[in-house]
């Protein structure tokens, strides 16, 4: 068995290679926390303001779905609140799974409270408790599904980062950790391929003669028992205190955040990030409306749509891993934002172009396969090089804030989308006709994601890769 000797704070710890069986069980929990949060983070905007099928509103009204406060919506302030409480809590939570003394393992014990209510209320936010229809408390249901939304993220958060800095600890050189990293985006997109296809599963509920909503819920209740159930792999079968190379840290948390923040590298490479992350929330969660309202295909046609953009996407995870060893990861990330920039130039001209709507949609999940698997690879892999470099020029092993401050910065990102998005579908709606969505709103969020995609390349500029590894290679 092949071990690693390292030296931290005057102790000296072996930890053992982490077997490829068990690789496979750590990424297994990446499937389920995506498959889990795939309904929350991209099925809401449509459940709350539905589209029409066949001349009338998928699903009955819930909440209230005007604006509120000026051009804001209930469910866009949710949304935003939610991913701000989930950002914020992110370094709180990393700073207190570094410090952890836990017997369990530092990381394992955050995730293995975390896992039951996450799943739980993945479902609870399509469940409003106050009625539906005429018979809605809008304005209690409202409440509901503030406090729903806030409660996922918050156990989602005390998964997750724990969950991302166990990668730093258990691959060992920067080989090791981009393949854990490819393992995990893998999985990531597999559980996102599967959450793609709640519409289909929906649809069969429905052909039962289920309703639409019905229908629904009963698929984020089969998902989140699923995404549940493989959380919890990794907690069981993964020893943190054999395989893992960690120290607990004793700063507190302002100074452990502060002194992780002055990296210039790591921050600007976190606010290239944060650019990302907004435009990703705007392909996720606009699709729907891409499809529907811009190319008027049925809501299934999303499904099919993500299969496609995923199958696609993997015949380049080996490229991406050659390429990234020969070229530089930061290059090939450049390249991936400027093929996302142009995939929303083009879904500015969906409805427009004289192409079948199906060809139009087609030639969009093929630009979007690439960046997906350069995003879903390498940011991953160059923050754990990024926390194993910082561990040997200073001795402190703090994993999980550097991971704590990126997932703060993508639910920053993904909560300015989160309140843009809603605001933006409605314009030009015609309330006359009962409409809740408007084609002017849903066009002007691809002019919107393209915007954040320039000022993404823009940032990675300035990011240094060659001092992270002239770092690396200082380890023996």
């Amino acid at each position: 068995m092949k071990e690693t000797t390292i030296a931290a704070s005057g102790v000296r710890k072996r930890a053992e290679r982490l077997p490829f069986r068990l690789k496979i069980v750590y990424a297994l929990g990446q499937l389920g926390w995506s498959l889990g949060s795939y309904g929350a983070a991209n099925f809401l905007n449509q459940y709350y303001l539905p589209f029409s099928e066949n001349g009338a509103a998928l699903y009955p009204k819930m909440i209230h779905q005007g604006y509120v406060i000026g051009v804001l919506t209930v469910i866009g302030l949710s949304l935003w609140f939610g991913r701000v409480f989930d950002a914020v809590t992110d370094p709180l939570i990393a700073v207190f799974s570094d410090r952890s003394k836990s017997r369990l393992g530092r990381r394992r014990s955050f995730m293995a409270v975390a896992a039951a209510p996450f799943a739980l209320f993945a479902v609870l936010c399509f469940v409003p408790l106050f009625g539906s229809g005429a018979d809605a408390n809008t304005a209690a249901n409202g409440v509901w599904l503030f406090v729903c939304i806030t409660l996922l993220y918050w156990f989602m958060t005390m998964y997750v980062t724990p969950f991302f800095a166990w990668m730093s600890e258990l691959g060992h050189d920067p080989d090791e950790r981009l393949q854990l990293s490819t393992m995990i985006s893998i999985t990531w997109a597999v559980g996102a391929m599967l959450g793609a296809q709640a519409p289909v599963f929906q649809g069969m509920f429905q052909f039962s003669g289920k309703s639409a909503q019905t229908s629904f819920q009963l698929t984020m209740v089969a998902f989140g028992v699923v995404s549940f159930v493989l959380m919890i792999l990794p907690v069981i079968f993964i020893n943190e205190k054999r395989y893992c190379e960690s120290v607990p840290s004793d700063e507190g948390f302002f100074t452990s955040l502060k002194t992780v923040i002055s990296d210039k590298n790591f921050f600007i490479f976190t606010l290239s990030d944060f650019a990302y992350w907004i435009s990703l929330y705007f392909i996720n969660n606009g699709l729907m409306y891409y499809v529907t309202v811009l190319l008027g295909l049925p809501k299934e046609t999303y499904s099919f749509l993500f299969i496609v953009m995923f199958l696609v996407s993997f015949l380049f995870y080996v490229p991406v891993n050659i390429i990234a060893r020969r070229v530089g990861r930061r290059r090939l990330l450049i390249i991936a934002f400027c093929l996302f920039g142009l995939l929303f130039a083009f879904s500015s001209l969906f409805g427009i172009m004289p192409l079948p709507p199906m060809v139009q949609a087609l030639i969009a999940s093929l630009l979007a396969a690439i960046p997906l698997a350069v995003f879903g690879i390498l940011p991953n892999a160059m923050i754990s090089d990024m926390a194993e470099a910082w561990a040997i020029e200073t001795g402190q092993h703090k994993a999980g804030v550097f991971f704590g401050f990126r997932t703060f910065m993508s639910k920053m990102g993904q909560s300015i989308g989160a309140v843009i998005l809603p605001s933006l579908v409605m314009l030009g709606a015609s309330a006359s006709n009962g409409e809740v969505v408007g084609v002017f709103g849903v066009r002007l969020t691809t002019i919107c994601a393209l915007g954040f995609c320039v000022a993404g390349v823009l940032l990675l500029l300035r990011y240094d890769e060659k001092k992270v590894q002239d770092t690396l290679s200082r380890r023996t």
